[in-house]
């Protein structure tokens, strides 16, 4: 009995050793691939499709384009922050501060609040799949510490915007911007933006073309909030400054 046990135990943490290895090595990995290279497809797609397909109600829809973050309007940029992160440019990926206030928010019965960083957002949609657990907010947490090492704040906000979820079967910022508006994505006016990221907490029961009284209100507060800090726009590059000729000196 005994040599049966040692041999399962030798056995299990050989099969447990290699499979951290594999996971640690590809999730590196992956991580760096894309820190440079388009996302191609993550988890969600995949579990949105078979909710559509299953629901006779729901038409079968995909729409997504990858636009590089200089062709996105930096209203965008400011908009998402100022309604979903405003520290950040700030943080290390998790904001303790905004997580404080959501646990005391859901604690005293108000509206459940994840608290959740555009690093974490960007961790989970890239690498994991949407249902809430523990197992998963572990995960997130591990994918988030990694993208914030091995990327930029500027590619984060790249890829967040590509692969976050607009609507049914709509997924990243310049399909919905040609869904919704019928424009490309760098052309958003200020109001614009603000209405699509006034509908991320609930993307799937709203309609930024056609927006709700609620939404309307969120848009109002999210154009309030982008002048209380600093413009967030990666696409604008320092100016160069004048070289200065020197002087000749006389002889």
């Amino acid at each position: 009995m005994k040599k049966w046990f040692k041999k399962f135990r030798a056995k299990f943490w050989k099969i447990f050793k290699w499979t951290c290895i594999i996971f640690f090595g590809s999730s590196v990995f992956f991580t760096i691939l894309y820190r440079f290279v388009p996302v191609p497809f993550v988890p969600m797609y995949a579990v949105r499709f078979f909710e559509q397909i299953s629901d006779d109600k729901k038409d079968v829809v995909y729409k997504r384009d990858w636009v590089p973050i200089e062709e996105i309007s930096p209203h965008l940029i400011q908009a998402v922050v100022a309604s979903e992160d405003q520290r950040f440019l700030e943080h290390w990926g998790f904001d303790f501060e905004s997580m404080k206030k959501a646990y005391k928010n859901n604690q005293k019965g108000k509206k459940i609040k994840g608290g959740s960083t555009i690093s974490q957002q960007t961790a989970k949609n890239v690498f994991l799949w949407p249902a809430r657990s523990y197992v998963r907010k572990a995960f997130e947490a591990y994918f988030t510490v990694l993208i914030e090492v091995l990327w930029s704040k500027e590619r984060i906000m790249e890829v967040y915007l590509n692969v976050i979820e607009y609507g049914n079967g709509i997924y990243g910022c310049e399909a919905a911007s040609q869904y919704y508006f019928h424009k490309p994505c760098a052309k958003l006016t200020k109001g614009e933006a603000a209405l699509l990221a006034a509908i991320l907490p609930s993307p799937l029961k709203s309609n930024p073309a056609r927006p709700s009284n609620y939404i309307n209100r969120r848009k109002a507060a999210i154009l309030k909030h982008m002048g209380y800090f600093p413009q967030v726009d990666f696409n604008k590059k320092e100016e160069e400054k004048p070289v200065k000729k020197k002087k000749k000196k006389s002889k």
